[in-house]
């Protein structure tokens, strides 16, 4: 970093003001002859004048003045031209500010000042780049050998000193790692308000953070991939540094820069990993409630998602279930991210999917355990999901292979609770809840719960014609909405007296009564059961 009492010294300049100043950092050097060059000037900068516009004591003061307020390094005042000497009032004017002020006599002309300074700062330049250089290849390796996004973070707050977090656009940290301090609670808040604010604006300028000494620290934008409407690529994320005790430096703020382009490649790399990763678990997970994955070959399949022994279930309701009805309830892609950001924060292993409904499989465990894990998880659902609470639905422990009948039982519990068929009114909704209703669902074998669902479903099934696949979409519908017509009929998208035609056609095919709750109950469970063995 050149500086005042730098260059003096390296030329033999003779320093008459500003002794106390003459440690700031020289950005540039500059020489006229104007009265008034400060709109050419940005601060930081080293002025030469020969002041031949300088010939009144008050012009002098004035123009040291004018100087002072504007931020520059210091004054070169030339000798032998239209002055024998530093005016006397320049000089006074410069110590009253401590304004760095030398004599650069006729015997040095001013290129020699220039090139001297000149050559300083390109050195000083080309030293930083090469600093910056090595940080960013260093940043480099960690993404290619994937070390993921807090490794990435932990290495750019070693490099330049400081604490260093990746804000989501919501003011949600990514990740965070601490220097020497953990930020202040009081800190953390300013940064999150401040990037909430401009994430509202859709800003996308770096900013300095509303902190005591906002020299500490920085916070740059990570564009995304997309455009906003205005052609500049929206934050996808913000790159924030603060330093414990001292101002960020000319090469953290070049790191850092430089940084938020590695860090946007890591956000992709997670995205598209995470994306990939979805992908596989939805194809997964369709392929095991169709029935088409099933022993040996679905146990290869969730090996690589950590689950090579036994499976739980966790089930959330499906969203007109979830609430009662209606479309108040999150939507399934958000309930999807919820739950799987649940799960990771209980570092479990999981595989988290939707179809019509938001499912996981996580390795198996003991009941006690996996309740207490379920209840933890219903409660971080209920914080980040709008809407009433809901029910996590727990199926038990089955081998990878009867994970379908792991799914089935964990859905039931949900639909049980929604249906009234249980008494249970709590977060977690576990198989046991289901009571003597496990027999059926749970416990008997294949071919005597196909007879029991052959006797209720099997007149329906049998009738003749198109309203065959009908009476079973109304049938079921009817009675996940628990009777209730006006729902039923707008989740089939018909009139309702369709319906009610329909459910008469059921209940004369069959023989039972609908407006029964035992009746219902049966049918639903003979729904259930035929889900299992087809």
């Amino acid at each position: 970093m050149l500086t005042v009492r730098e260059l003096t010294a390296e030329l033999d300049l003779r320093l008459l003001a500003g002794e106390a100043n003459a440690d700031l950092p020289i950005r540039w050097v500059h020489m006229t002859e104007l009265a008034d060059p400060t709109p050419w000037l940005s601060g930081g900068e080293v002025l030469l004048t020969t002041g031949l516009q300088l010939d009144t004591p008050a012009r002098q003061r004035a123009f040291t003045e004018l100087l002072a307020d504007h931020q520059l390094a210091g004054l070169g005042f030339g000798t032998g031209f239209g002055h024998e000497r530093v005016p006397a009032a320049l000089v006074k004017a410069a110590q009253e500010r401590d304004f760095p002020l030398f004599e650069v006599p006729y015997e040095k002309p001013f290129i020699a000042v220039t090139e001297a300074a000149f050559s300083k700062l390109v050195n000083e330049q080309y030293a930083l780049l090469r600093r910056a250089l090595a940080a960013q290849e260093r940043l480099e390796r960690v993404v290619l050998a994937e070390r993921g996004l807090e490794a990435l973070v932990g290495t750019l707050a070693t490099l330049i000193g400081a604490a260093v977090i990746v804000f989501g656009t919501r003011g949600e940290p990514l990740a965070q790692h601490a220097f020497r301090r953990q930020l202040e609670a009081e800190e953390l808040e300013a940064l999150r308000q401040g990037i909430r604010e401009r994430a509202g604006r859709r800003e996308h300028v770096p900013f300095m953070p509303a902190l005591a000494d906002p020299s500490r620290g920085l916070a740059v934008p990570v564009a995304s991939e997309g455009g906003s409407g205005s052609g500049v690529p929206a934050p996808e994320a913000w790159l924030v540094a603060v330093k414990d005790d001292a101002p960020l430096s000319d090469f953290d703020r070049l790191v850092l820069r430089q940084a938020v382009t590695i860090v946007a490649l890591e956000l992709l790399r997670e995205r598209v990993a995470g994306d990939t990763e979805r992908r596989l678990a939805g194809d997964l997970l369709a392929g095991l409630l169709a029935g088409e994955l099933t022993g040996a070959d679905l146990q290869r399949r969730l090996e690589p998602f950590g689950l090579g022994g036994t499976v739980s279930v966790l089930a959330l309701p499906k969203p007109g279930l979830a609430f009662g009805g209606g479309s108040r309830g999150p939507g399934l892609v958000a309930a999807e991210a919820a739950l799987a950001a649940a799960l990771r924060a209980e570092a479990v292993p999981a595989l988290v999917a939707h179809r019509d409904q938001v499912v996981a499989l996580i390795p198996g465990m003991e009941d006690e355990l996996l309740f207490a894990l379920a209840e933890r998880v219903a409660e971080r659902l209920a914080g980040e999901l709008p809407g009433a609470p809901l029910t996590v639905g727990v199926g038990r422990a089955v081998s990878g292979a009867e994970a379908r009948r792991g799914f089935h039982e964990a859905r039931c519990t949900l639909e049980a609770a929604a249906l009234g068929i249980t008494a249970r009114q709590a977060k977690v909704a576990t198989y046991r809840d289901l009571g003597s209703f496990q027999l059926l669902l749970s416990l008997q074998d294949d071919e005597a719960l196909k007879l029991f669902c052959d006797s209720i479903l099997g007149p329906i099934e049998r009738s003749e014609g198109y309203y065959g696949g009908e009476l079973m979409r109304s049938l079921e519908a009817f009675i996940e909405e628990n009777g209730q017509w006006e729902r039923a009929a707008k989740r089939l998208y018909c009139h309702r007296h369709t319906l009610r035609y329909r459910i008469r056609r059921v209940e004369e095919l069959t023989g039972r009564d609908l407006s029964s709750a035992r009746d219902r109950i049966e049918f639903w469970l003979a729904l259930r059961g035929r889900e299992l063995v087809g």
